[in-house]
């Protein structure tokens, strides 16, 4: 068995105090529930500039198909006039106005088809530009809501981040002058149990594991010299002795 002086087998306790305090304490910054609820609005921002991205080019698309269907309209109008002028001046030949009459019908089917079009085109714009405008205005509330939830963040990360540094601080303090070989062998058993690798030994239980040790164990481990170190069976954790009985 490897040997440490007791006293600081049991100053191995404060130690995993201070690990398991940390530990603790890394957890809760991890786990804050103003960082899942950033996340959240982050996420939900993210959606909203893709469905703004979306409605800015439905929109862009859409003023161009009303241009165009006013431009239509136009130059059916256009055409529709010139024929009125031309039949309003008279002199033509009885076959000549019969065609102007013809395409005068043609224009004014024409020219209704291509208003239902203008109009439909204009409706969807103002659809589009409606939905936008949510858009935006849903985006100014999440970036309000971002400002504040990062500053809560920040302000609860910053205490817990203070209370890591003193633990850290009180941690130097307690492995000061340690027994090397001793907090080396705590520290390798920590990375395997999930940051304990020390245990108190409080009437006949290991405190890392709770396993209760069979009178035999426990007999032979109170026959161990103090300056020994002695290990659960159980957990393989250290077990510091000379604590509660």
């Amino acid at each position: 068995m490897p040997k440490a002086p007791a006293a600081d087998q049991l100053r191995l306790l404060t130690v995993q105090e201070l690990d398991t305090r940390a530990a603790q304490a890394r957890h809760r910054l991890d786990s804050l529930e103003s960082k899942a609820e950033l996340q959240k609005l982050l996420e939900r921002e993210g959606e909203l500039t893709g469905r703004r991205i979306e409605a800015d080019t439905a929109i862009s698309d859409l003023k161009r198909e009303v241009t165009k269907a006013e431009d239509d309209v136009q130059s059916v109008r256009a055409r529709a006039k010139r024929d009125n002028d031309r039949l309003l001046v008279g002199g033509q030949t009885p076959r000549d106005l019969q065609g102007l009459q013809s395409e005068l019908e043609v224009l004014v089917k024409r020219q209704s088809d291509l208003e239902e079009i203008e109009l439909d085109a204009m409706q969807r714009l103002e659809d589009a530009e409606s939905v936008a405008d949510g858009v935006v205005a849903e985006a100014a509330v999440i970036a309000a809501a971002l400002a504040d939830v990062r500053a809560r963040v920040e302000t609860e990360s910053a205490a817990i981040e203070a209370e890591l540094a003193d633990v850290a601080r009180e941690r130097i303090n307690a492995t000061f002058n340690l027994d090397e070989s001793l907090l080396a062998l705590y520290e390798k058993l920590r990375a395997q149990n999930g940051d304990s690798g020390a245990a108190a030994l409080t009437r006949g239980t290991c405190q890392g594991c709770h396993m209760s040790l069979n009178p035999a164990d426990l007999a032979g481990i109170e026959a161990t010299p103090a300056d020994e170190v002695v290990r659960c069976e159980e957990c393989g954790r250290i077990l510091v002795r000379g604590t509660t009985a």
